[in-house]
């Protein structure tokens, strides 16, 4: 039979450790514990280990001293116009006394909960539909204000309340859908036509820029090219008198003589009475001095007589202008001009002595010793040669009758006035 005291140590020592047990509690983080003794309260125990009268004291409550959200189920309100109207509210509440939050309120969630929605119908029952919808920050002061002053003597303390959505009837929802996509539409027109204008200001302001820009390079180009003909028509100009400069000294190198002059006149003018129109002449009165001292000098003895006397060109008097820079050109080119012309001299008159006598073969040049006589002999061929281009000139003339016309005695505008006599090419 077992030991009656070992028995009695046994359940002594369960006793003990139970009653541990039951005295040693731990309090976690953000948690209130309210101790009751004998059904009494007595203190509440804070976070952290804490020992209890085994069989006296007990935990009653354990509060979250945290702050708590509590949503409620979306509720029927009627607006100020008789419009049923869901509302979904939240509230953010928190437990500052634990022992009135145990003992003021049974069920202190349910009282927040009946206490917001009965709040939440006397708010909206006092406004209009739009009110409603657009002061949702004039709602929630006062819901939190009156739901502070009811809770506090329950322990707790609203920080907040949230209307989450106030849903109107369905007929309500589409007429406002639909002045809401007109405001859009409104808006969107209004955003559109002012990018409208400013893009039209932005580009006009680029087109001035560049017109103004155009304009200036039209300018700077303008000017440009005036400078650019100024130099070229300077360049031209000196060109001009260099060329003039130069013709007048191979025409003063060629040793032209008046009878010359005059056959060149009686050439000319078949070429003039071929025109059509040609039905007056402006004969210059320098001509008819020419044809008659080439008259004269088929008798033989006047012009002979001149060229006798005709003393040669002194050629040092005329020269090109220092700007000229090809003076060996024009200088050999003067020297071709002039074996040309004394070329064109003698083929004339042989021209002239084949006219006049076809028996005369044998015909003397410049460079044998009797120079005089040849001068006379070539000089009167030449007269008689003119003779007969003057009677060729006659001959083709028109057969109308043409008006002769005489110039006073001033220096005609041709060609051959203005830069000197210059001998024809292909020897005539």
């Amino acid at each position: 039979m077992p030991d009656f005291g070992l028995i009695l140590m046994l359940f002594f020592v369960i006793f003990v450790v139970a009653a541990l047990m039951q005295s040693l509690r731990i309090i976690k983080q953000q948690q209130i514990a309210v101790v009751e003794r004998l059904g009494k309260f007595r203190r509440t125990l804070e976070p952290g280990p804490h020992l209890l009268v085994p069989l006296v004291d007990r935990v009653r409550y354990t509060m979250d001293m945290r702050e708590e959200v509590q949503a409620f189920p979306p509720q029927g309100v009627i607006t100020e116009e008789n419009l049923m109207v869901n509302i979904d509210s939240v509230i953010y509440f928190q437990i500052v006394d634990p022992v009135r939050a145990a003992y003021e309120a049974q069920n202190y969630r349910g009282a927040i909960e009946q206490l917001t929605m009965t709040t939440l119908r006397n708010i909206i029952g006092g406004m209009d539909l739009e009110r409603a919808l657009t002061s949702r920050e004039e709602i929630n002061q006062k819901l939190r204000a009156v739901l502070d002053e009811a809770t506090g003597k329950w322990g707790i303390k609203v920080n907040r309340v949230e209307l989450r959505a106030i849903e109107p009837p369905a007929t309500i929802r589409d007429a406002m859908e639909k002045g809401a996509r007109a405001e859009r539409d409104k808006r969107a027109s209004i955003l559109l036509a002012e990018g409208q204008r400013q893009s039209q200001i932005l580009s006009a302001g680029g087109e001035r820029e560049s017109a103004i820009l155009r304009a200036q390079g039209d300018r700077e180009a303008a000017v440009l090219r005036a400078q650019a003909d100024r130099q070229a028509q300077m360049l031209r100009a000196e060109g001009e008198a260099q060329a003039i400069t130069t013709v007048f000294n191979a025409i003063h190198a060629g040793e032209p003589d008046q009878g010359l002059l005059a056959y060149q006149y009686m050439q000319m003018l078949p070429a003039l009475a071929r025109g059509d129109s040609n039905k007056v002449w402006i004969v210059p009165s320098e001509l008819n001095d020419a044809l008659k001292g080439l008259g004269s000098a088929v008798g033989g003895t006047e012009l002979a007589e001149k060229l006798q006397g005709f003393d040669p060109v002194d050629k040092t008097k005329f020269s090109a202008p220092e700007k000229v820079d090809v003076m060996a050109e024009i200088q050999a080119q003067t020297d071709q001009e002039r074996a040309q012309s004394d070329k064109t001299v003698q083929s004339v008159i042989e021209e002239a002595e084949k006219l006049s006598n076809p028996a005369v073969k044998a015909r003397r040049t410049p460079s044998t010793p009797a120079v005089g006589a040849a001068k006379q002999s070539d000089q009167a061929q030449l007269g008689q040669g003119g003779a007969l281009a003057a009677e060729e000139a006659t001959q083709a003339l028109p057969d109308e009758p043409t008006q002769v016309m005489e110039q006073p005695s001033r220096p005609p505008a041709g060609p051959l006035y203005q830069t000197g006599w210059e001998p024809p090419a292909n020897g005539q």
